[in-house]
């Protein structure tokens, strides 16, 4: 499959409201709760991404996309940016989830190198993001270098109602390329 990293203006994310809900709702069909326990009905969703929207137009959150050749969206990943005075250098990475039918073919490391590219524009230079203990997402952020901080036992509820452990990870965006330094002076 081919497809492109867009990041979407408020405009733009209404324009396929549908498409994202339908992202949104297939990954909660998979199991990942992404914070909504099902029955997961479309105005619950519909709701979720008018609040996103609404922090697009703040400037407050970045909305990333995977299209597919036809322009349907496939993925999407967001960046809540943070606003207070002493956390203005960090971001929060949130939903990173691609169709069911899309997954396996790195859709899902496009979008979050896209993520980092969009806090390295919006001048940020230290990432958190917690996913799923063991799951695949889990590996891919270690993939990427993200550092584990933290696990929390009964963290979140599964779309399910069972209680799972939660996993934290952070990455500083501006020292990208110093591990390796650090290694090799080890």
């Amino acid at each position: 499959m081919v497809f492109r990293i867009q990041s979407l203006t408020a405009a733009e994310a209404r324009e396929v409201i549908d498409d994202l809900t339908l992202v949104l709702q297939d990954g909660v069909a998979s199991g990942v709760s992404f914070g909504f326990l099902t029955p997961l009905d479309d105005s619950t969703v519909r709701r979720y991404w008018q609040d996103v929207i609404a922090q697009l137009e703040a400037g407050t959150r970045v909305l990333l996309v995977a299209r597919a050749e036809d322009g349907r969206v496939v993925g999407s990943a967001q960046l809540n940016l943070a606003t207070t005075p002493n956390a203005r250098h960090r971001a929060e990475v949130e939903k990173v989830c691609v169709l069911r039918s899309s997954r396996g073919q790195g859709i899902g490391k496009q979008l979050m190198l896209a993520i980092e590219e969009e806090a390295r524009a919006a001048g940020r230079t230290l990432l958190v993001l917690g996913t799923r203990k063991d799951s695949l997402a889990e590996g891919l952020y270690r993939k990427l270098g993200y550092i584990e901080v933290g696990i929390i036992p009964g963290h979140a509820r599964t779309v399910n109602g069972s209680m799972v452990t939660a996993i934290f990870f952070y990455r500083t965006l501006d020292q990208v390329g110093q591990v390796e330094q650090v290694i090799g002076a080890v």
